[in-house]
């Protein structure tokens, strides 16, 4: 490689920077940020969950994850009540507000999905489908 800007790593980062960029840009006007967004995502998908257990879907560990638990529940987004069966487990529900932007942050995001796609073109499926792969640990040895 005679170029940095040949660098798998170098590209990758800087896409990750605009991509981060944008979708910062997109929820910005709900007040949530992208990793604020994948926390609740997953409790659209499937509610109540523990911070155990959204840490180990979403790779965080558990002081990250408690961080963005701890401001979700300050903007009364989401709310963590005791679990019935193990007072020591929180389960995380999200509140009235929470669920109402559901619609509005998917919009978002889907829209940025869509301007990557667009940039990225007929090769949009096969770099996902590489990402993904890199993103699941592929490169461990």
């Amino acid at each position: 490689m005679d170029r940095v800007e040949d660098c798998i790593s170098f590209l990758i980062g800087k896409a990750a920077q605009q991509i981060a960029r944008r979708s910062r840009e997109k929820l910005a006007s709900h007040g949530v940020t992208p990793t604020q967004y994948a926390v609740m995502k997953v409790l659209w998908e499937n509610e109540p969950q523990s911070g155990s257990e959204m840490g180990s879907r979403l790779q965080m560990d558990s002081a990250t994850i408690t961080g963005v638990i701890d401001r979700l529940e300050a903007a009364d987004l989401v709310e963590r009540r005791p679990d019935p069966s193990d007072r020591r487990i929180h389960r995380l529900f999200l509140t009235r507000r929470g669920r109402s932007l559901q619609k509005p942050l998917d919009r978002a995001m889907d829209e940025l999905n869509a301007e990557a796609r667009e940039v990225l073109g007929k090769q949009a499926s096969a770099v996902l489908k590489g990402l993904r792969q890199l993103g699941g640990g592929a490169l461990t040895t």
